[in-house]
């Protein structure tokens, strides 16, 4: 049952994937998108400067030149004027002209008021020329093509439909196909003026065809005006049929073919003379513009083959006038007319630019054309695809089931190499868009699939000694012996650590009155939420001995810095305190039991220590031993002395020097020869850099001076200050200080007196 539950499951994920990649939804084409894009990234089309494509730039600098857009007609066509004298080829305008001018003389007189005073004035503005007939005239002397688009939503305006200026032949395919069903096609149109459409070259669509993640990837070269019929297919010998209506060229196939002085598209649909069908899909294989002849998709369109931004394909209009504009930009080149101000909203993303003028995607499928550089996406592709998933998806269900994990995983490693490298290999050298993706990810994840199906049967089989384990030991631990069984042995290691000991003051008054099980839930209460805050710090729970607390950092797993973790835990285990001693005051005030508040003391240290399975052959704990640990124990044990809650020694002060600290004292605590500074925290480094302490610090600071120097007064002076600086609960600490110098003062200290004070007990 175990074998076919590991066979069956991972089958299922490569049938689900299989048909997944047949059904091709749009999520798998965005991914596969990404994948192309990429390539695009690593190897975009070479730009050469030398081809005869150019855009004159309605660039920031010609607007300041020739005032806000839209400029006049009679602006524009003393451009195309310009670039006539200039010797361009052709223009290709990418700027919609829909609307009759708003400059024109005929429009201000139909703004007059209707008064006899402006008779005169609307008299001689009929005389005055008008900017549309300028422009219409200035395209009679220089070849040029205008724009229209292809629109989803009605744009409520009555417009001819876009004129035709060329013929259109299609070779049929299969079953004396058409281009219609295949051809881009959108149910409304906007279109530039009649007068202008009359005068103009060629007519082209600005229409691109955004994926769904708006990425501007392919370009139809032809669309097709719906509502107007298709010539139906003769039965004649001729195999062209010839067409003015109802397909338009792009605006890049437009300019070429007038630039090549062309006047019929011929398209090839698959399946026609010398179209290989084998394996493939019915559509658009090829179109002739003049001279040029393109591979296309399915639906007319061709891959945008991306250089990215080059700023050596515009110049400004504004210069075209200026002495030292360079003519051979404009003489012999077919020159389009567009903006890259991104105020004019004519920016589209592209695989290589988020932000690309629209006009420069046009300039550049014109380039694509001239060049014959293409990225194609084969009929072949979806089955060397599905192939290639198959193949590596059945290999690593048969090792699966061997369990060679390691094979499998060479056989994973494999697919996603090898597939990444055809795929790359054949879009460098000859264009062709494979997708590595899909195939290899998924033969990736079905061997994860079946490594994950063997991991849990693992897993499975050492659940109950978890379980059984987990009662005893932390679960950093557990989880370590479980993957490191060699560990469950006697033995330790020496550690650098940080040592923690935690009780409760006064728990033997605490528990007077309180029954064992009331006790028992107090204890509870205050061990379960402080453990659970050393944790999330990282500490590891050596042990609970009754009310105290035994944790410690740096062990079983590497914890950097520990000293900071520990102090940052200390400080979280003090505003925990306060919320279970809030929540006792809420539980007596709604049951009349005794108030119960509990107050803490907690002790630091960091050192070497002994750490490792201590115990016996029959039963050991993990645990730490060393000098380190019994003055992490006394220094604890000095909290009540000092009248603080948190007492750190000086090797893991050391390890916070931006902490709010302030050094309690010099001791000599009991069974150790050598002093130690003591510390007490205040916050981390966002209080440490606060006024008040910084004030408070230098205060405290000199009074410990001046004490240790024998100083009294400088040293009562100072200890003034601090008490007014200090926060409430040091109080009790500087009375201590207060009444040691009053003693000291009364009884001098000895003349070898070094100012460390000495814990004659373990408890101070």
């Amino acid at each position: 049952m175990k074998v076919l539950y590991g066979f069956i499951v991972p089958l299922l994920l490569l049938i689900g994937a299989v048909a997944l990649r047949v059904d091709d939804p749009q999520q798998v084409q965005q991914i596969r998108n990404l994948v192309f894009d990429t390539y695009q990234r690593l190897n975009p089309r070479p730009y050469d400067p030398a081809l005869p494509i150019r855009i004159a730039d309605i660039d920031e600098e010609s607007l300041d030149k020739f005032g806000q857009w839209p400029w006049s007609r009679g602006q524009i066509a003393k451009i195309l004027d310009r670039l006539r004298e200039l010797g361009a080829a052709t223009v290709a305008i990418d700027v919609m002209l829909v609307e009759p001018d708003r400059t024109s003389p005929s429009a201000i007189a139909r703004n007059l008021p209707p008064d006899e005073t402006f008779s005169a004035a609307r008299a001689l503005m009929a005389t005055l020329p008008d900017p549309d007939q300028e422009l219409a005239d200035a395209m009679l002397r220089m070849p040029t093509v205008i724009p229209f688009a292809m629109l989803w939503d009605d744009p409520h305006r009555f417009q001819m439909r876009p004129t035709a200026k060329a013929a259109f032949a299609y070779q049929q395919g299969i079953d004396k196909e058409t281009p219609d069903r295949y051809m881009a096609q959108l149910p409304y149109w906007v279109t530039s003026l009649d007068i202008l459409q009359e005068r103009a070259a060629g007519i082209g669509s600005v229409n691109t065809s955004p994926d769904s993640d708006g990425v501007t990837r392919h370009v139809p070269l032809f669309m097709k005006i719906p509502s107007l019929p298709t010539p139906h297919p003769s039965e004649r010998n001729d195999p062209w049929y010839r067409s003015e209506e109802p397909y338009r060229g792009s605006l890049a196939t437009e300019a070429l073919r007038v630039a090549q002085q062309a006047t019929t598209y011929q398209i090839k649909l698959a399946g026609a003379q010398n179209e290989n069908l084998f394996g493939g899909q019915l559509g658009i294989a090829k179109v002739r513009v003049g001279e040029i002849t393109a591979p296309t998709a399915s639906d007319g369109s061709i891959y945008l083959y991306d250089s990215g931004h080059k700023p050596e394909r515009f110049f400004s209009l504004a210069d075209l006038w200026e002495p030292d504009f360079d003519a051979a930009q404009v003489a012999g080149r077919i020159i389009f007319i567009g903006t890259s101000v991104q105020g004019l909203r004519d920016q589209k993303p592209t695989p290589l630019d988020p932000v690309m003028a629209g006009v420069e995607i046009h300039a550049q499928i014109a380039e694509q054309l001239l060049t014959a550089q293409y990225l194609e996406r084969p009929y072949w592709a979806d089955i060397v695809e599905i192939a290639g998933l198959l193949v590596f998806g059945i290999v690593l269900l048969f090792f699966a089931q061997i369990r060679a994990a390691l094979f499998g995983f060479g056989v994973a490693c494999v697919a996603v190499v090898g597939s990444f490298g055809v795929s790359y290999y054949y879009f460098k050298t000859q264009g062709l868009l494979l997708d590595p993706l899909y195939p290899a990810g998924t033969a990736f994840f079905i061997f994860v699939a079946t490594t994950l199906i063997g991991f849990i049967r693992t897993e499975r089989e050492k659940a109950h000694v978890r379980g059984a384990f987990s009662r005893y030991l932390s679960p950093i631990l557990v989880d370590q012996l479980s993957k490191n069984p060699e560990k469950l042995k006697l033995g330790g290691e020496l550690r650098e650590l940080t040592v923690m000991f935690s009780d409760i003051r006064g728990f033997t008054k605490l528990s007077e009155g309180l029954d064992p099980q009331r006790l028992t839930t107090v204890i509870n209460s205050f061990l379960t939420p402080m453990t659970r805050v050393i944790q999330n710090r990282q500490g590891t729970i050596d042990k609970y001995i009754g009310d105290c607390i035994m944790a410690f950092w740096n062990a079983p797993i590497d914890v950097e810095p520990h000293g900071r973790m520990a102090i940052l835990a200390a400080f979280d285990m003090r505003e925990e305190l306060l919320r279970i001693n809030e929540r006792f005051a809420e539980e007596a005030a709604r049951t009349g039991d005794k108030l119960i508040e509990i107050k803490m003391g907690m002790g630091l240290n960091s050192g070497i220590c002994c750490v490792g399975n201590m115990g016996s052959d029959q039963r050991f704990d993990y645990s730490v031993l060393g000098d380190t640990v019994n003055t992490a124990s006394r220094l604890e044990s000095l909290s009540p002395a000092y009248f603080v809650d948190l007492v750190i020694g000086e090797e893991t002060a050391l390890t916070v020097p931006d902490f709010a600290l302030l050094e309690l004292d010099q001791v000599r605590v009991k069974g150790k020869n050598v002093p130690v500074r003591i510390y007490t925290g205040l916050g981390d480094e966002s209080v440490a850099k606060g006024n008040s302490f910084i004030g408070l610090k230098g205060v405290h600071d000199a009074m410990l001076a001046a004490y240790r120097g024998q100083a009294w007064s400088a040293a009562r002076a100072s200890l003034a200050l601090a008490r007014e600086a200090a926060p409430d609960h040091l109080a009790k600490f500087y009375d201590m200080y207060e009444a040691r110098i009053a003693e000291y003062i009364a009884v001098p200290p000895p003349e070898d007196w070094d100012g460390v004070y000495v814990a004659t007990t373990k408890g101070g």
